[in-house]
């Protein structure tokens, strides 16, 4: 695995996102499966919102920026400002998927997971649904979305018990 190059390191993301003062500023990562399946998550970190990527054609780099391009642009453009990841391969056009999309990159320091612990959390709750060592292969985008509205109509206590489906909404609604 080589370097990735022209990282925008965690410590240059905007206040904002930091702070999750605006909504827009999402965590992501991939869920493994068996053999060389996966998942692409992305947790919006203001509402916990999640969006799952189904990744049929596999997650090496052109492969994954090509199923995250298709499924952030689908977002209002004041909800897709920036993605924070770790150093994982699959990212490694992340310079092409900002120039595509308009939606900043910027990457965890190394063995840091802790950086991006709204995502780290989801993912914990994501393996009721989608075990380790369970074949993700079989899962279609609308098996990801059931999976994905069951989590978002879960009320947090981190919302002051409103679910991610209700607080998006708001999110949404406040950029009308």
């Amino acid at each position: 695995m080589g370097k990735i190059r022209d990282m925008v390191m965690i410590t240059e993301r905007p206040a904002e996102a930091t702070d999750r003062a605006v909504p827009g500023h999402w965590e992501g990562d991939l869920i493994m499966g068996r053999g060389f399946t996966s998942v692409g998550t992305l947790v919006e970190r203001k509402t916990r919102d999640l969006m799952l990527i189904r990744l049929s054609k596999g997650h090496g780099a052109e492969a994954f920026r090509d199923a995250l391009t298709k499924r952030i642009v689908t977002l209002p453009a004041q909800l897709r400002r920036s993605i924070t990841w770790d150093k994982g391969p699959e990212m490694s056009e992340h310079v092409r998927f900002s120039v595509d999309t308009g939606v900043e990159v910027s990457f965890c320091d190394p063995a840091s997971p802790w950086q991006r612990g709204t995502n780290e959390n989801t993912n914990g709750l994501l393996r009721q649904y989608l075990p380790k060592k369970s074949d993700l292969s079989i899962d279609n985008q609308r098996q990801l979305g059931a999976i994905a509205k069951s989590l978002n109509t879960r009320p947090r206590k981190a919302l002051a018990f409103m679910t991610p489906c209700e607080a998006f909404a708001k999110a949404v609604a406040k950029t009308a």
